[in-house]
Parts: C-alpha cells; structure tokens; sequence
C-alpha cells in the first residue's frame, strides 16, 4: 500500500482527494522559503547533536551504521522537563461531537503563521514495513526541536534505498494521500479554552490523514500521534489495528502459533511479546511489542515501526540490553569510572524514562507475519479475573475487548484529581482511537466468529490481593501455545472458560469475592451502555454486545 504523494492539476479542488480545509492549512506550511529538508538520519543526528540542552554520552550506538548513521554516533539524551507523559485530554477530533473545526482551524492558521520567523525542518518516514501496507508521513518542526525530528525518524522508518524501493513497488491507494503532520512544541497557548486546552492541543483530521500537535514536547505524542492516523488508515483499508505485541512460536514439528497480545503502557504487552521462554522453543519471531494491523482476510500482520520506544526503569545502567539504546528521554546523566558520560535510568530522575531501542535488540525480529493470527490476549488489571480465562463466542471475546479494564500508566500524564490508581476501561487497550468504536468492535468480532482465533483474557495485575507474577503469567502463556491448558467451564459462566492456577483459584462460594466479581462485569455492562448516549452515541456499540454481558452478569447474579 502507497498513499499519494503528488496530483494532476484536474484532481486538485474542493471535495476531492487531498484537499480538507484543515489538511490545505497544514500542508501549505511545508513549502514556505523558511523550511529545510531534512533527508537522511546521518542529518538529523548531527542536528540533534548539536541543538542546545542535548548530552552526548560516550555510550555509543550499536551497529549504526546498518541503518543509516555513522559508524561512531552516539546515544542521545535530551530531556522535556516535567512532563514525561502522554496528555489525552488534548486531543480534539474532527467528526466527533462538540469538536468545533472551524475555530479550530483559525487557531491553526495562527499557530502556523506564527512560525514564520522560524526555521523549520521537514522530514519523511514510512509507517508499515511490508509493501502490503506502507504509508509516507510527513513532519514539520521548529529549529530548537531537533531531538524530536530525530526521534521521530528513528521511531518509524527512513527512506533507506531498500524501504524506498518496496514502497515503489507497492499498490498506490488512490484515495489515501500522504500523511501530514505540523508540530510546534514552543506553542504559547491560547485563551479559547472552550475548543482547546490553554497549554497544548492534538487536532486530528484522520480522515484527510492530517494532525497538528501543539505546545507538546513529549516524543510519545509525536509518536501516537503519527500511528493515531496509520491506524485509521489501516481500519479504513481492511485492517484491525493493534495497540499491542505479537509474537511466531515455532513448535516441535515444525507447527506455528502465533499470539497478540493487548495492553497498556506497563501492562506486561512488551515483557510476554519479547520473552524467550528459556529457548524451550525450536524458534519464535517477534513482530513488534506495541504497534501493529492484522489483515482481517488472511489473518496475516505487519508491524508499523522497526524500533521500540521502551521505558528505561527496569534497566539499569549497566545492563546488557542498553548496548542496543539510540536515544533517551528524560533520563539523568552521570561520569562512570572510566571518566565516560553515561546515562541514569531505573526513573531516578521521573517517571516515564524512556529510550529508543534498535530492531537488533529483538535478534529475531520480523516485520510480518504471513500465518494467520491463532488467539488473542485481553490483558487486564482486574483484580477479580484469574490469571486466565477463555472467553467462547465472538461478541463476547470482542465486547470484553471494548471493556478492557486496567490501571494507567506513568506514561500518561493526568488531569489534577484524577486518581492513577482507579480501575478504567480502556477499548482495546488503544486510546488513540479516533474513529468510532464498532469499527474495532466488528474487526475483532469477525476474527473471532469467521476466522477462529481463539480469545482470553490474562490478569497481570493481582488477584483478590496476591500479586499475579511474571512467572504465572507466562507459564500460561506457554501452556496455551502448547496445547497443554486444560479449560472448563467456569461456574455458571457458559461462554467462560477457566484454567486454574495454582494459589489463584477463585472461590465462588466467597460472598466478598462474588460481590466484588459481580460489581465488575456490571460496571462493564453499564460502560456499554453509556455509550449510547455518551459523545452523542458516537461510539455506541450493536445491541449483541452488550446481550453478551447482561448474559455474563445474569449468571453472575445466580452465584
């Protein structure tokens, strides 16, 4: 797949391909007298290297050269200040209720010409690592930013002679044009708070593949940002988009098992995608640990990026896995006994310290997956599921998809008085969803229903209090792949199936449990209903899903 880059004359105007209001006023930009192109990583390195505030370790970049930089580059760290995570709460969508483009489109029209006396820089990635799926993006940035251009290049995938070529050679989508996105982190704000947050803005046209993102220096929001529009392309073109890991089991015998698994930032998505199960295994491939789209025909998937943008607290300074670091984010920094500038991770400095991790980290690292996806993984922090379930009927296996309940993470930044630690429910695990919910809904439904693959829900959190362990969790796993778990019914559940794990047996027969059990599927039920109302019913969901919980909590309530 290849999106549109260029148009004849005939084809530019109102109405057509290309030409949204929001994407004219974005995409105007890229062309002023005050714009540089940045064409290749050895470029944006140096730029990097040497904006103002950026450390240069001695720690230096493994293998650089094999994609794209020069053979003594070095780790970068660049740090944003106090704010290390995600801000949800500034993202304004068009076609959503109360999103009010016009205005918002004047504020845009300023932010923009308000960069004139800027240099900016202009840089090109792909997004998809397989002809069947590759799209060319597009990002404008201010001088001063040159940590997230570089970033951002390293995140997706330069134009290398080997990725340009695919992309010559894949299907042209004629009514997909190329991604653009404009970016100014130096943005001072507005006061028309009644269409945007004073301090920061995301304002997506995923339609007209278009975003523009505001008074935001945190990498990860150019980095959502950007998939935030992959994905809706993907979704539009026959694709479920993922926000999670997938991994290849080779099998004694030769068979395949391939698994996605779906969570959160800090769910455990990245741990069970990259372990290697003690080599117990003839072979496994990794397709990526956090974005990927599966083909809802053949079953097959693509990841969407080469590296891995991975929280640097459970690695300290001297672990093995830093050799494959490119970059790091608010991380400190300290001299080691050698008189060598290195970094300091484990979140000593803040939360949220994150780096770029080259492809080589993961030695078996693919970027598809041509067998066909055979179960799927709902991780959840819910503290009254088991360790693991099986989930029987299509409308259940993707409406409890739509309720996936969890904890957030450090990688998000809140609104003051939220509580971090309350249970939410988070659709897919994907928060960065920007078209209708019953579109993601009926993808994963039709995997289950048409194409057989088999759907559980694995805690990763505690279970009524005993923490559930990394242990646990992948011995699961394994069994499963295996073929070796033993399901039965749970309860009086009919489409719940339960394998029981040592030490985490629920018992039905504890009225403190059932209760607690009880509440939670409700609150799921009435988290499907809300939605026929909330947002204006944007996001409401057929009237099967929910039947498949009232059916849940029914049988609960017979306990």
């Amino acid at each position: 797949m290849a999106t549109r880059a260029n148009f004849k004359r005939t084809e530019i105007g109102p109405g057509k391909v290309g030409f949204s209001k929001t994407r004219s006023i974005i995409e105007a930009a890229f062309y002023g007298n005050n714009v540089v192109k940045v064409n290749t990583l050895k470029e944006a390195y140096e730029l990097a290297k040497n904006s103002p505030g950026t450390i240069v370790t001695d720690m230096p970049v493994y293998r650089g050269e094999e994609f794209g930089l020069e053979p003594d580059a070095k780790v970068l760290l660049f740090n944003d200040g106090s704010i290390t995570g995600r801000y949800a709460p500034a993202r304004r969508i068009t076609g959503q209720p109360g999103v009010n483009t016009e205005k918002l489109d004047k504020l845009l029209m300023d932010a923009i010409y308000d960069t004139r006396w800027n240099t900016m820089y202009h840089a090109e990635v792909f997004i998809g690592l397989d002809p069947e799926f590759m799209v060319k993006a597009h990002l404008l940035i201010p001088e001063g930013e040159e940590n997230l251009l570089y970033n951002w290049m390293l995140n997706f995938q330069y134009m290398s002679d080997e990725y340009v070529k695919m992309y010559k050679n894949s299907k042209l989508y004629e009514n997909e044009p190329d991604i653009y996105i404009f970016s100014n982190p130096q943005w001072e704000g507005t006061d028309q708070t009644d269409i945007s947050d004073p301090n920061c803005l995301c304002y997506f046209n995923t339609e007209q593949n278009c975003a523009a993102i505001l008074g935001m220096k945190y990498f990860g929001e150019h980095k959502k940002g950007t998939l935030t529009l992959a994905w809706a392309m993907a979704n539009r073109n026959g694709y479920a988009s993922c926000h999670g890991g997938q991994k290849e089991y080779t099998l004694k015998g030769g068979k395949k098992f391939v698994a996605a698994v779906f969570g959160l930032s800090g769910s455990g998505k990245s741990t069970l995608t990259h372990a290697k199960h003690g080599g117990k295994y003839p072979a496994i491939k990794v397709l990526h640990d956090d974005a990927f789209i599966i083909n809802s025909d053949t079953c097959s998937s693509i990841a969407l990026e080469p590296t891995y943008f991975d929280k640097t607290a459970d690695y300290p300074t001297a672990c093995e896995d830093n050799k494959f670091l490119l970059t790091a984010q608010n991380c400190s920094a300290t001299v080691d006994e050698d008189g060598k500038v290195v970094l300091v991770t484990e979140d000593i400095r803040n939360g949220n310290g994150r780096a770029i991790k080259s492809k080589l980290w993961s030695p078996n690292r693919v970027d598809k997956i041509e067998s066909p996806v055979n179960a799927i993984f709902w991780i959840m922090k819910d503290p009254t599921i088991p360790p693991v379930v099986k989930l029987k009927g299509a409308s259940l296996a993707s409406v409890m998809g739509a309720t996936l309940a969890t904890k957030r993470s450090t990688a998000e930044r809140l609104k003051e008085g939220v509580d971090p630690n309350k249970l939410v429910v988070e659709p897919y695990a994907n928060p960065f969803r920007t078209y209708p919910l019953v579109n993601d809904y009926n993808k994963f439904k039709k995997l289950v229903k048409d194409k057989n693959v088999d759907c559980y829900i694995i805690n990763t959190g505690d279970f009524m209090g005993k923490k559930v362990t990394k242990e646990v969790t992948l011995g699961v796993l394994e069994s499963i792949v295996e073929g070796k778990a033993k399901f039965t019914q749970w309860g009086p559940f009919s489409d719940i199936e339960i394998c029981e794990v040592k030490g985490y047996v629920p018992n039905l027969k504890d009225k403190k449990y059932v209760d607690t059990m009880k509440q939670r599927m409700q609150d799921r039920l009435d988290y499907v209903k809300s939605l026929d109302t909330e947002m204006d019913g944007y996001n409401k969901l057929p009237k099967d899903a929910a039947d498949a919980i009232k059916n849940v909590v029914k049988q609960a309530n017979t306990l």
